[in-house]
């Protein structure tokens, strides 16, 4: 990395001939113009000088006047699918890295992130409900295209995908299909492929798998598309397969504060009172990785709850994992979740 930085940053005091230079150098299709300790002060691509030239300059201007100061930077800390998420949003093919003082220390580019740890498996998100608890808003739009600081909840969902290295990725839909199918397409704007399995008739998160054109070489992974959540895919995959799992459900500690002092009685008399108590449950956080065996158990055609899968094996008494989700889970599927993850708090 440190010689590639080498290669693509120049001077502000460098002529334009010097910017093509670097960019030849590095390959990346851009330079950056850099103070004396390092400080990103501009980037510079070849459509930049191009549009230079043509405006009349010469490849011996000086390149400070052709630079764009306000360029787009990440942090060291950024995820990789925050990185994924802002060069999707705003059409960008690299992102430099600069640390707390604004020194440039890295560079991101979108076609090496697309093409690191793919992955063979195929994931498949649900898409497909209509949304009742969340209506009046899901009257217009689907709930998975309900938005969260201004991207629908399914774009962060497959952007997350994407980023975890799955290339093959299908979205059950039913309800205003139309919308989500238009907005998605093939999936190659996003560096996957997407494919789509068009419930006639709502068919439940476990039906939905019987529209899958074939069975699968792996382990798949099967979620909700109403999740706001930065699982780690890999991670999950890594821990099904390591405890030779027949399926494996994803579970998140799930934390409520009782807003009273809870009473303890015998009777009718007080024996202890807790107040405000903090209860927590162990919940189903609507995430699963399967074997492509137990695709021969889900009817075709007929409505059929993914958890009625997941009963079926601990019935027969198969290997079923809890893989704990780290981190952010919201299941918006409520007007309620829908305001915290939007930051706007609880108002009923």
């Amino acid at each position: 990395m440190v010689e590639r930085l080498g290669h693509l940053t120049i001077a502000a005091t460098a002529v334009l001939r010097e910017a093509m230079q670097a960019i030849d150098r590095g390959a990346c299709e851009i330079a950056f113009v850099v103070d004396a300790p390092g400080h990103l002060l501009g980037t510079v691509t070849d459509g930049d000088i191009r549009r230079a030239l043509l405006a009349g300059a010469t490849l011996e201007d000086p390149v400070e006047p052709v630079m764009n100061p306000r360029f787009t930077a990440v942090s060291e800390t950024a995820s990789r699918t925050e990185v994924l998420d802002l060069m999707q949003a705003r059409t960008l093919g690299h992102i430099p890295i600069l640390d707390s003082q604004g020194r440039l220390v890295g560079l991101h580019l979108l076609r090496e992130m697309l093409g690191r740890d793919e992955k063979p498996n195929w994931a498949v998100v649900m898409a497909g409900g209509r949304g009742e608890r969340l209506r009046p808003i899901t009257d217009s739009i689907p709930k998975p295209m309900v938005k969260v600081a201004g991207r629908p909840i399914l774009e962060r969902i497959v952007l997350h995908l994407v980023g975890q290295g799955f290339k093959t990725i299908f979205l059950s839909v039913n309800y205003m299909s139309d919308v989500i199918e238009r907005y998605f397409g093939d999936g190659s704007s996003y560096g996957c492929q997407i494919q789509y399995l068009r419930e006639e008739t709502p068919l439940g998160t476990g039906g939905a798998l019987s529209l899958l054109p074939g069975k699968p070489m792996h382990p798949f992974l099967v979620l909700n598309g109403d999740l706001l959540t930065q699982f780690d895919a890999s991670g999950m995959l890594a821990f099904h397969a390591e405890r030779g799992c027949l399926a494996t459900v994803g579970c998140y500690e799930y934390l409520h504060t009782v807003p009273y002092g809870v009473l303890d009685l015998s009777e009718d008399r007080v024996a202890g009172m807790r107040e405000k108590p903090r209860e927590s449950w162990t919940v189903n956080a609507g995430i699963y990785v399967l074997e492509p065996a137990l695709l021969a158990r889900v009817p075709k055609g007929t409505y059929f709850p993914l958890p009625a899968l997941v009963e079926e094996c601990l019935d027969r008494k198969e290997p079923v994992g809890a893989y704990h989700i780290v981190g952010d889970w919201i299941d918006v599927g409520h007007h309620q979740e829908l305001r915290r993850a939007r930051g706007e708090g609880d108002r009923s």
